[in-house]
């Protein structure tokens, strides 16, 4: 009997597709090893409910890191994609300072190694291929993501609402295993902070690196009291 083969039909992902797999938490950077700081937050009593989670969150989005890495993966974006490896080398080196403790540096650059490992084993090409030498170490997670997405020409203003979107969401993730939040108010926040994070992005887009800074001393400080806390299921 004579067999037909079917051919595989083979189109190419859309871009907000790769995003949501690169931004999952499949992807294996180790996302759920990290609070930012909010494990410490909550055992303070800084994050107790729903509205203080919310309001912690919503300084994070808007005075805290947040901001810095959409600004940061913006630069990282526009380097990659002009194959620019000293120009992405420099601001990785910025953005590994510009972490404030130990656990937050160990954060960034752990995630940031292992997206740009993976997604180089996975997800190559040739511009990528082409600024990964100048990222050898340590690598910021916005500029690992930024690179990335610059590198396979995604459009800037996705990769940086898809970014503060997955970022918003790990923290929740950790919110409901530290803090007394469940899974539907944890929902109501996402959906609360969605447009501010799309507003965050846009700004983000055409920021210079002189417009980087952060205000969220508490926060700050207490990712150095999080390094000696007694009980913790986090390691930032």
């Amino acid at each position: 009997m004579a067999t037909t083969t079917i051919p595989m039909l083979v189109v190419e992902m859309p871009d907000a597709l790769r995003l949501m797999a690169w931004l999952s938490p499949g992807y294996p950077v180790g996302a759920y090893a990290y609070s930012h700081g909010l494990e410490w937050a909550a055992e303070a009593g800084d994050i107790r409910d729903e509205a203080s989670l919310l309001s912690w969150l919503g300084d994070v989005c808007a005075y805290g890191s947040l901001r810095n890495d959409l600004i940061l993966a913006r630069h990282a974006h526009r380097a990659a994609h002009a194959e620019d490896g000293n120009a992405l080398s420099s601001l990785n080196d910025l953005a590994l300072a510009l972490a404030p403790s130990r656990e937050l540096h160990l954060e960034t650059s752990q995630q940031g190694r292992s997206f740009l490992d993976a997604t180089l084993g996975a997800w190559p090409c040739p511009s990528l291929s082409a600024v990964a030498p100048h990222l050898s170490g340590p690598v910021a997670y916005p500029v690992a993501v930024g690179a990335s997405a610059g590198a396979h020409g995604l459009a800037p203003e996705a990769t940086l609402a898809a970014y503060g979107l997955a970022f918003m969401q790990n923290l929740v993730s950790a919110a409901l295993r530290a803090a007394p939040v469940g899974q539907t108010a944890g929902t109501r926040i996402i959906a609360a902070l969605a447009p501010r994070l799309v507003a965050l992005a846009i700004r983000a887009k055409d920021a210079d690196l002189d417009a980087l800074g952060a205000a969220t001393i508490r926060l700050d400080l207490g990712s150095f009291r999080h390094e000696t806390q007694y009980s913790r299921i986090f390691r930032s």
